[in-house]
Order: C-alpha cells, then structure tokens, then sequence
C-alpha cells in the first residue's frame, strides 16, 4: 500500500535535511526561505528486524521491503492560506499527503536565521496549524456554496449533505481535529476522504534539536501535552542524521556512540509514520523473492492478494498461511508443518500482522 509522508513546517526549520537523512539524498537545504520551490520525493523502506530474520531462515535470492513516499514540501509561512510565500502551492502538495511530519525548531543555529526571529516551537506549531486550519475552511465553504446551490431543489429533511458539511465548517472554526472513523455513516466519511482535510490527517511531530539535546525535546514535548491531545512526538538531529546517512556503514555506529545520540531514532520515526495509519505487514516468498507488504488492518485475503496483482484477488482460491514469529523459532517450514502451525485459510480469512503467506490464484 502507498503512504505518503509530507514533512511540512516553517522555512528553514530542517525539513530538507530531515528528508536527506531519510532518503540519504541530497536536496538543497540553505539559510533562505523557500530554498525548497518544488516537493522532493524519496522512498524509503520500512525498518523489519522480523524481515531480516525471515531472511536468515528461508536465504532468500531478493530481499524487498515495505516502503514509504517522503515528501519535502516547501516552508509555510504566516499567511499562506491567503497566498502568502508559496501560498496555494505549498497546501496542494500538503493536502496530498496520508501523514504530516511536522517539524519544529528547537535548536539555536546563528548561520542559520529563523523566518519568526527567535527560537519558538510552541508558537512555530499554532502557525502553522492555523494556516491549515484556515485552508480547511475555505475547502469547506467553497463545498457548501456549491452544495446549497443544489439544495435548493431539495426539501429541507433531504439537505442532509448540506447539514453535515455546516458541521464540520462549524468545527474546524473551534480549530478541532476531525477523526473521520468517529462518523457512523459512510455517506459522511466518504465526503471527509473526498475533502481529504489536513485536520484529519494523522501528525507526527518532529522536533528537531542540537545533537538531540533532551532539553529541546522536553520543552515543546510538554507544550503539546498540555493541551491535552493524544500527540506523537519525536527527537530528532536532522542534522547529525544527515551527517551519519553520508557516513559508511561501520562508521555510523562509532559516531552515534561518540555522540551519545539513539541509534534508531531516524528507524522509530518511519515505523511510527507506518503505524498511524493503521498498517500492519505482511510476507510473501515466491521464486527466490521474499518482499514485505503493507496493508490497513482488517484486510481480507484475497484483497490483499490484489495488492500484489489484480489477477490474484480475481482468481483468489486459497492461502497457506505461517506466522513469522513461529517460524524464526521453529526454523523451518516442514517443522512447521509436522506441529499443526501451517494453515489453509479461504476467502473470508482476514490478515494478520506477520503471517508469510502462499497464495493459490
């Protein structure tokens, strides 16, 4: 399943050198605002120590891992919902987004100059939410101008489309996030995904420190707390992870130590953007080729079949299914076998996180 990560913040707040430790790239990352015109995109595989186990057992010719779509979106600023800075520009990217990594500042850099003047990542953040917010409106309004216009033909118990939309514009307007699995009918949460809100979006909050300085984390750690929401929140150096994605690979755990920094903070905040979406993976091996998928939780096995090919969900028969976790300690497939732990599941089997599946199509 494609996810798309927009990482989305004020200019010059790390975003770029985020994504270059991310996707071990290059994009251009100075001390001006806008630097960043048009989206980056890189792809990056999910972490998988169960992958890499997996691979020990069954010494696979390929290795293919779950992936993720990061984009690197150009700095909003004050004013963008009304065209400011990149404005327009900058939003359309955003919208197109499954998650948002927003990343704060929260390190002082005098080579590096802050579009507001001062290191603040509290007010950084309502910025920016607010332009989001104000975006969301506007998408809103422009839908119930349009909607009313057609429900004038309607009677007044039909308008129910009309209704919901002044709902939501009435919420985004008390600034309140919008959780489409909260609605009970799906005429509701097919017009939010059809709206794709930024404000029901799910959001990481990256706040990027010097050298992943405690203090810096704590400070807005406990600013977004206090208000109350469930927030997910990260520590990272952009810049010393940049730095170590250049590195070679028996380089890169001396330096983390000499620095004292978490060797797997870049690898906790991809598995984190992977998890918010309700994601869970699973494994094929087929011809020499053991690949990791990524489907929504829930998924029946034929569906997920068509994820790897549409002739496999439209000629679906059965699965032999394992669990991962059973075969990186049993060993083998045959030993599996002879203890009752392989299945045959049909078409009203749902996967589960971790099973190696062998479809029959």
């Amino acid at each position: 399943m494609a996810l798309t990560v927009g990482i989305i913040g004020l200019p010059n707040v790390g975003k770029s050198t985020l994504f270059n430790a991310l996707a071990k790239t290059s994009a251009e990352a100075s001390n001006y605002p806008f630097c960043t015109i048009d989206s980056n995109l890189g792809v990056v595989a999910v972490p998988d120590k169960r992958l890499e186990k997996l691979a020990g057992i069954i010494t696979p010719d390929e290795v293919i891992p779950a992936t993720i779509k990061f984009v690197d979106i150009a700095g909003l600023v004050k004013g963008a919902s009304r065209g400011e800075g990149l404005g327009n520009k900058f939003l359309h990217h955003v919208r197109e987004a499954d998650v948002l990594a927003h990343v704060l500042r929260a390190f002082d850099d005098s080579d590096v100059s802050h579009v507001q003047g001062n290191i603040d990542p509290v007010r950084d953040m309502e910025i920016v939410e607010t332009e989001l917010f104000l975006s969301d409106i506007e998408r809103v309004e422009s839908w119930i101008e349009k909607e009313g216009i057609s429900a004038k033909a309607q009677k007044k118990k039909e308008r129910k489309t009309l209704e919901f939309l002044n709902e939501i514009r009435d919420r985004l307007s008390r600034q309140e996030k919008i959780d489409i699995n909260s609605f009970e009918h799906h005429h509701h949460r097919d017009i939010l995904r059809e709206l794709n809100l930024f404000m029901a979006k799910p959001v990481i909050f990256v706040i990027n420190v010097a050298e992943q300085a405690k203090e810096g984390f704590d400070k807005i750690d406990k600013a977004i707390a206090s208000r109350g929401e469930r927030i997910d929140c990260v520590a990272i150096s952009a810049k010393v992870e940049s730095e170590i994605s250049k590195l070679p690979d028996e380089e890169k755990e001396e330096y983390e130590q000499a620095l004292g920094i978490d060797s797997e903070a870049i690898d906790k905040f991809i598995e984190k953007a992977h998890s918010l979406l309700g994601l869970i993976r699973y494994y094929t091996k087929v011809k020499g080729k053991l690949q990791a998928w990524s489907i929504r939780r829930g998924t029946m096995a034929p569906a997920a079949a068509g994820i790897i090919h549409s002739d496999m969900e439209k000629g679906f028969i059965r699965a032999k299914v394992m669990n991962i976790e059973d075969l990186i300690s049993i060993g083998s497939e045959n030993e599996l076998k002879k203890k009752g732990l392989l299945r045959t599941e049909g078409h009203d089997y749902i996967i589960r996180d971790g099973d190696v599946i062998e479809y029959l199509f």
